[in-house]
């Protein structure tokens, strides 16, 4: 079952406005057993809706619209669909008593824009919209069913939920999809795939594996197509297991898990705690492990320890391994991860002292230079890390790989 969306606004094309609803339709078809085939916007204008509409006639079994279905006379929508199906624009007077009593509950007056929202195209099935003003409406021409919606986000959600996706259930139910992410971290996406060449050989057919990278974690996602839901749910455990034993070294989650998700349930089984000295980092560390609710239980503080000065003084890192050694070293960023400990009395401790960039790298130290070191009752373990030379990136990187050294020192 192939499946279309299209998303009508020039707001999103110049990046006023950010497509959510395209992201949120696509997950809920996938849901539905359709394959995605072309996710598109287009200006609101009157070639443009025409011209794509007509390319996906009859290509795919679904399409979905969003957008240009407001009162004024920029959302051109409406007219242009009454071009493409041949029909005309009518009055529903069941929507027309809707929008009437929806502006009288919010005290508002009636005016011609609101009634224009009453206008449906004569030949449509409309979905009636309690969320909102404007109407859905489904259409059906060439073999493929169109469906337009309004562009606001929880007003194409409540007419997905309500009208289309027990419709859609109804007439597309043979095809099932399922989707399983391996979340892994610690090699370059090329060498992954090398790993898994054997591996992706003797899948199924019926199974797919695609890469998704993100800051150094690829997602591995298992994607399942078939009518048993039963049989491909125990095919893709079949995989995931497969994948446990090729490269278990590398796997740190499943599904949408994060790093600081995986941390929080470590150090909340073994009731301990964590605290972050960071230098290059500057709080980012820390950032990402208080965003996981419930955070206070294991996470003791940190110490931005940006100057040397601070080292020295908070974190008892001897002058003398600033001197010798500098501040990105091995040595100084073990004296950081004790110091920070000690300080703070916790369990763990994670530290950071590295060259963000974009200046500041030199021949032996280049921009992108990281040393991350985890210290507790196990040693202290120091990883070196060379990323690139964007700042921001870096900082990103540099934490993610901290990350995952605190999973692997807990784990160890």
């Amino acid at each position: 079952m192939k499946a279309e969306i299209i998303t009508i606004g020039d707001e999103l094309l110049i990046g006023q406005t950010i497509d959510t609803n395209a992201a949120w339709m696509g997950a809920e078809l996938s849901r539905l057993g359709f394959d995605i085939h072309r996710k598109i916007s287009i200006h609101d204008d009157r070639n443009d809706i025409l011209e794509t509409l007509k390319e996906t006639s009859g290509r795919a079994d679904l399409v979905l619209v969003t957008g240009g279905l407001g009162p004024t006379s920029d959302d051109i929508t409406k007219q242009t669909i009454c071009e493409f199906f041949k029909c005309r624009l009518i009055v529903s007077n069941e929507v027309l008593s809707m929008i009437e009593e929806m502006m009288k509950r919010r005290g508002m007056p009636m005016n011609e824009n609101n009634r224009r929202q009453a206008e449906v195209p004569d030949k449509c099935r409309v979905l009636f919209n309690a969320a909102g003003t404007a109407p859905g409406m489904w259409f059906e021409k060439d073999k493929t069913v169109f469906i337009f919606m309004p562009g606001v986000p929880y007003e194409m959600k409540y007419i997905m939920t309500e009208h289309v996706v027990p419709e859609l259930k109804t007439r597309f139910g043979s095809q099932i999809i399922i989707h399983k992410n391996i979340m892994t971290y610690g090699t370059p996406e090329a060498r992954l795939a090398e790993l898994l060449k054997g591996f992706e050989a003797d899948l199924p057919s019926d199974i797919k594996l695609a890469y998704l990278p993100s800051f150094g974690i690829i997602k591995l996602r298992l994607t399942a197509t078939g009518s048993d839901h039963l049989l491909l749910n125990n095919e893709i455990e079949k995989q995931v297991n497969k994948l446990y034993e090729i490269i278990p070294g590398l796997i740190y989650g499943e599904d949408e898990k994060s790093l600081e998700m995986v941390i929080g349930e470590l150090l909340k089984d073994r009731k301990q705690t964590i605290c972050t000295a960071e230098s290059c980092t500057g709080g980012k560390i820390a950032e990402l492990i208080t965003s996981i609710p419930g955070s206070s239980v294991y996470y003791k503080g940190s110490i931005i320890a940006y100057d040397n000065s601070v080292k020295i003084d908070l974190l008892d890192v001897p002058e003398r391994l600033l001197k010798k050694y500098g501040a990105v070293s091995e040595q100084v960023v073990k004296c950081m991860a004790n110091g920070g400990r000690k300080v703070l009395n916790a369990d763990y401790s994670v530290a950071t002292s590295g060259i963000a960039g974009p200046d500041g790298g030199t021949e032996s130290k280049p921009v992108g230079t990281v040393w991350i070191a985890v210290a507790s009752d196990k040693g202290t373990l120091a990883e070196k890390y060379v990323f690139g030379n964007d700042r921001n990136l870096n900082i990103t990187r540099f934490s993610i790989a901290a990350m995952n050294l605190i999973r692997k020192q807990i784990i160890s």
